[in-house]
Formats: C-alpha cells, sequence, structure tokens
C-alpha cells in the first residue's frame, strides 16, 4: 500500500464525496463538515490498515524459519543424544 497512490485516491474520493453531498444538500457549510468528517474517517482506516500489516510483518519476522540445514543439525543433534559416549 503505497502512499502517494493512497493520498491521490482519497483525494479522488473525498471531491466525488463533496460533489454528491452538495448535490444532495446545496448547504456548503454541511458539505465540508461532512467532507472533513469522511477525511477522518478514511485516515484512521489507513492508520489502522497500516498498523495490522505492521504487525502481520512483525509477528512472521519472529517465527524461526525452517530450513533444510536447520532440520538436518535437529536430526543430528537428536542422534547423538541417543548414542552413549562410551569414550
Amino acid at each position: 500500500m503505497f502512499a502517494p497512490r493512497f493520498f491521490v485516491s482519497m483525494v479522488g474520493a473525498l471531491a466525488a464525496f463533496a460533489v454528491t453531498t452538495y448535490y444532495l444538500t446545496g448547504s456548503l457549510s454541511a458539505t465540508v463538515v461532512q467532507t472533513l468528517i469522511c477525511a477522518v474517517l478514511i485516515q484512521v482506516g489507513y492508520f489502522l490498515t497500516i498498523l495490522l500489516m505492521v504487525w502481520k510483518e512483525a509477528r512472521r519476522r519472529r517465527k524461526p524459519f525452517p530450513t533444510k540445514l536447520t532440520a538436518a543439525a535437529d536430526a543430528a543433534t537428536e542422534e547423538k543424544q541417543k548414542i552413549p559416549y562410551a569414550g
């Protein structure tokens, strides 16, 4: 989710919202207030979406990434633990 593309899309959506609101209400002050409320709601949604994406990425990075080498090392460690040392 790229911020510049989001902001351009948001401005377009707010412009369409403002035109529609003005057409329906005929009041410039009501249009401005409702468009500002809409802009705040869009920004809150954008913030929560970015927060969710960062949280998911952080969770993904905390998980150990299984590889063939770690699986082989784990198997070798288990094998060494089974054989008693007779030295």
